[in-house]
């Protein structure tokens, strides 16, 4: 059997990385071309004639205004004290790895305290979250209700326990019906108004989306976007539907890999949880360009104080 062109490219090596950005000089560097790839342009005026670097302070100075600004000022990695290789090292771990990091793994690695690794970690979730949120899915696509966390004892069973979290999934295929991008999206229930508005949000009109019987899929038809339910009946043959095959694969994925990593994700940062896996699985054609394109969504993200990284996502 030919190999999984996709699952066996090579990636981005550790001694590659250490090589390109092993020194706090190649990461600044990086951080430059990434944050303004055709020169500098001053955050406070917007003009783009040059600036002077005062050493001291290692800031930038506007030629034209005098403002003075930092490579991570507005970013995401704006206030922090890290040095910049280890950004860069949370980034490679985060890209690269085919499942996911725990913060208490991240920690180790970084050798950072819980606190600073936990942050750095849901800052950069942050960022892939903002940046799939501009994407719309597009083509055939196939769509589920799904649900995180288990039953509690004495509590309601199946769709209406309290302890489970629900979130649509959502997969596009291609012409040749191969898997091409995903989204996971809490929701506050599985109602037809609550589906139509996420619809009209991340699935493009033209497309043709596949479910099962549940009625609250009514609301992508009632979104504009032409919808073909599927009734499957429910148990596990539903599951072997080849009209739903990549979807019920690929959420058994992120499910799996969501226990062996996090054990118990927080439902209040689920959102984030989610984003991570759909960020490196829109993007697993090129495993190795992960990182960078990372970076150049991580300095265009805006500051996000601790205070509010540990409130509650919002639902999509």
């Amino acid at each position: 059997m030919a190999k999984n062109r996709v699952q066996f490219q090579k990636g981005l090596s550790l001694p590659e990385f250490f090589r390109m950005y092993g020194a706090e000089a190649q990461c600044a560097a990086a951080l430059f071309k990434w944050r303004w790839p055709l020169g500098f342009v001053c955050p406070e005026c917007g003009h783009a004639e040059g600036y002077t670097e005062v050493k001291t302070r290692g800031l930038l100075q506007c030629r034209h205004c005098r403002h003075q600004t930092s490579l991570t000022a507005g970013t995401v990695l704006a206030y922090s004290k890290l040095p910049l290789t280890t950004w860069f090292l949370a980034m490679y771990l985060l890209t690269q790895q085919k499942n996911a990091i725990s913060a208490l793994e991240l920690m180790r690695q970084l050798g950072v305290s819980y606190p600073t690794a936990w942050s750095v970690k849901h800052k950069l979730l942050q960022a892939m979250l903002e940046r799939d949120a501009e994407r719309q899915l597009t083509g055939v696509i196939e769509i589920d209700d799904a649900y995180w966390g288990g039953e509690c004892h004495g509590q309601t069973p199946g769709r209406g326990s309290p302890n489970k979290t629900p979130f649509v999934a959502a997969l596009a295929k291609n012409l040749e019906g191969h898997p091409m991008e995903l989204r996971l999206s809490v929701v506050a229930g599985f109602r037809k108004r609550e589906l139509a508005a996420w619809t009209q949000e991340f699935i493009h009109p033209d497309s043709i989306v596949v479910s099962d019987g549940l009625a609250c899929f009514r609301g992508v038809a009632a979104a504009g976007v032409e919808h073909q339910p599927v009734v499957t009946g429910g148990g596990a043959a539903s599951m072997e539907l080849e009209a739903f095959t990549w979807l019920s694969t690929v959420l058994g994925n992120v499910k799996d890999a969501l226990r062996g990593t996090y054990h118990k994700a927080s439902p209040q940062h689920l959102p984030r949880y989610l984003a991570e896996f759909c960020y490196r699985f829109n993007r697993r054609f090129d495993v190795a360009a992960m990182l960078p394109r990372l970076g150049v969504v991580a300095v265009r993200t805006p500051p996000i104080p601790y205070r509010l990284l540990k409130l509650a996502e919002a639902h999509w």
